[in-house]
């Protein structure tokens, strides 16, 4: 494995950034800083003591300020501490801050944090040979996942599974999962932590301050008085065998770290083996090799054939977190240069045939522009793009988005989003499992790319329209027909009058006699057919409100007062609405449930498919009480329960 992907790696060490990569690796301790010039190539690599800056501001300028005069674009930071959102806040240190507002105040196009053992891990297949030490026996499994833990201030967790050509890391704090003694000394040491802390992890244990607290606790149970020791003073004197007590602390420091392996191997099912890194371990050489480590690994009880069958690995290579956190900015920067992730800027580049000129001009200087755009005020996107700001306003509210406010919040969430949305055509080489294969694939990718198109204020809007509406009318033809039927069914059964057209001429005369209390629902995959176009403008002469499920920037959406957009990839070689109709009666579902939760929370249950035969036919589904105690067939917990357009 290893080989592979070294080689792999060097082919391209010659390729030259277009400006240097700024990466860094903060923990505890130190803030560790280099420039990343070509894949491979680090530069200006220099150690910051975190203790001598008041933030992570100031620790970053410091060290730009030692650069020759350089441009720096974009940064990856690989940080002690887990990463969920724009605030990151350390766990084992006092430095916190706003990813976005360091990125604007550091004037880098891109600022990438993530937790330094993900970063570690994606450096794992970029490894050689010579960049680890193997402990013990076993052998390593082709393509199958990997473990990694490393003490330094505190114990990281991380792993890789493989999908495909690539891997896929995880992000774990399980050195926070609790310990257990395995002998008498051990306990004696759990009871001197207890006097200190409610809960002990390994982490407590397996660390830097860990191991200070294993020697003090040693200390008590020999009954001496412990001095006042570093952790870096107490391997120092256990390494020269200068103190005793330092000798058994880092002793057990290696027993402990064996049992914390062991757990995270057997609960990964880390067959590609066990990688120790972190800032402490690398450092103790061939004492760790002599260890009870491997000893202590392989102590599994039942599953100790299991364990021994699983390397470990000590990771000795000096740059390995610079390694991953740049493979996975070099995989940030490939998305966002050849297929952005952003959803909306795919809207965009798929409607500008239909753009008129002032908003095409629009649409360009936000493709060229993205990151600038979110942070622009209109009157500076209007003027960049040579047009009115009431066309910058018109130009949002075509992608289905409420204002330029919520343009900038999707695109936004779009430029830091990661999942990959894809397509892959049906032909007619399938056999039947590739083409069972294919379908559900293309549906999956196309849900994922509906949900981050999701606009939070259209969807309830259209819910309170819903839900006031004296009457409720589905329109749609052809095959998505079955979507207006599935609706008149759902709403009925909440009690709603409702019906369903799908003939354009019962459309078109149910139409003309509609009044300002009702509403029109009007499914179409274009959103381009003039029959439902027409019968949308009848709808709006007689005062009715018109929610529109239909493709962006289509002439449907423009006439709707709710616009919820479905825009996706549907393949032109069969004449079969294979996903989108799937999409679309998605939408209903959404609409559905959150109507059943505003009249009656007990009624969501129904409108997922509870059988027939408990419904009362004498009165309405929302007057039974018991319908919330029944099995729901959508989970409340669900993505689908959110109905949120952003994740930021």
């Amino acid at each position: 494995m290893q080989a592979n992907h070294v080689a792999r790696i060097q082919t391209v060490q010659s390729a030259q950034h277009p400006t240097p990569h700024l990466l860094a690796d903060i923990g505890g301790t130190y803030a560790r800083f280099t420039l990343e010039m070509s894949k491979g190539d680090f530069q200006h690599t220099r150690s910051l003591l975190c203790a001598d800056y008041p933030d992570f501001y100031a620790a970053v300028k410091a060290y730009l300020q030692t650069l020759p005069e350089l441009q720096i674009e974009h940064a990856a930071v690989a940080i002690a501490n887990p990463v969920d959102g724009d605030q990151v806040s350390m766990t084992n240190y006092h430095w916190q801050f706003s990813i976005e507002e360091m990125r604007q105040k550091l004037g880098f196009d891109t600022l990438l944090i993530v937790n330094d053992f993900t970063a570690l891990a994606m450096a794992l297949p970029r490894l050689g040979a010579n960049d680890v030490q193997q402990i013990g026996g076993g052998e390593a499994r082709k393509q199958s996942v990997i473990g990694l833990l490393g003490p330094g201030s505190g114990l990281g967790t991380s792993g890789l599974i493989p999908a495909g050509d690539g891997w896929i890391s995880l992000g774990s704090e399980g050195g926070h999962t609790s310990f257990g003694p395995r002998d008498e000394r051990e306990i004696a040491i759990l009871r001197y932590v207890w006097k200190h802390f409610d809960h002990v992890s390994f982490e407590r244990l397996v660390s830097g301050p860990g191991l200070e607290l294993i020697y003090r606790a040693l200390a008590e149970r020999a009954q001496v008085t412990a001095k006042e020791l570093t952790a870096p003073e107490i391997t120092q004197h256990a390494l020269d065998a200068s103190d005793a007590q330092c000798i058994e602390a880092l002793e057990v420091f290696c027993a402990l770290l064996g049992t914390a392996a062991a757990n995270l191997a057997v609960t990964l099912g880390a067959m590609g083996g066990i990688y120790i890194g972190g800032g402490i371990v690398p450092r103790l050489g061939e004492y760790f090799a002599a260890s009870s480590f491997r000893t202590r690994f392989e102590e599994k009880g039942r599953f100790s054939r299991y364990v021994a069958a699983i390397p470990t690995f000590v990771i000795t290579a000096e740059h390995a977190t610079f390694i991953g956190a740049a493979a996975i900015l070099d995989a940030q920067l490939r998305t966002l240069q050849t297929e952005p992730g952003s959803a909306i800027l795919g809207q965009i580049r798929r409607i500008r045939a239909d753009l008129s000129p002032a908003e095409l001009r629009v649409a360009e200087h936000v493709l060229a522009h993205a990151r600038a755009v979110v942070n622009d005020p209109i009157a500076e996107i209007a003027r960049a793009a040579d047009v009115s700001q009431p066309t910058v306003i018109r130009f949002c509210r075509s992608l289905g988005c409420e204002g330029l406010s919520d343009f900038k919040l999707r695109l936004a969430s779009g430029l830091t989003g990661t999942v990959p949305v894809t397509h892959i055509q049906v032909t007619d080489d399938d056999s039947a499992l590739e083409l069972g294969a294919k379908v559900l694939g293309n549906t999956a990718s196309s849900i994922l790319q509906v949900r981050s198109q999701l606009n939070r204020d259209m969807i309830e809007r259209a819910i309170q329209l819903i839900s006031g509406a004296n009457k409720l009318e589905f329109y749609a033809i052809g095959h998505y027909g079955v979507v207006a039927q599935d609706a008149q069914f759902k709403f009925l059964r909440l009690g709603i009058p409702s019906i369903a057209h799908t003939d354009s001429r019962l459309q078109l005369l149910s139409a003309s006699v509609l009044g300002d209390k009702d509403v029109v629902v009007i499914s179409s995959s274009s959103g381009r057919l003039p029959e439902l176009i027409e019968v949308a403008e009848k709808a709006r002469e007689r005062g009715a409100k018109i929610i529109a499920i239909a493709a962006s920037h289509s002439p449907l959406i423009r006439k709707a007062d709710v616009a919820l957009i479905v825009d996706h990839v549907e393949d032109v070689s069969t004449h079969l609405p294979m996903v989108s109709r799937i999409l679309h009666l998605l939408v209903i579902d959404m609409l559905a449930v959150g109507v059943a939760m505003g009249r009656n929370p007990g009624a969501a249950s129904l409108v997922a498919g509870e059988a027939d035969e408990r419904l009362d036919e004498t009165k309405p589904v929302v007057n039974k009480p018991a319908a919330r105690n029944q099995a729901p067939g959508v989970s409340l917990a669900s993505p689908l329960a959110k109905l949120t357009s952003h994740s930021r």
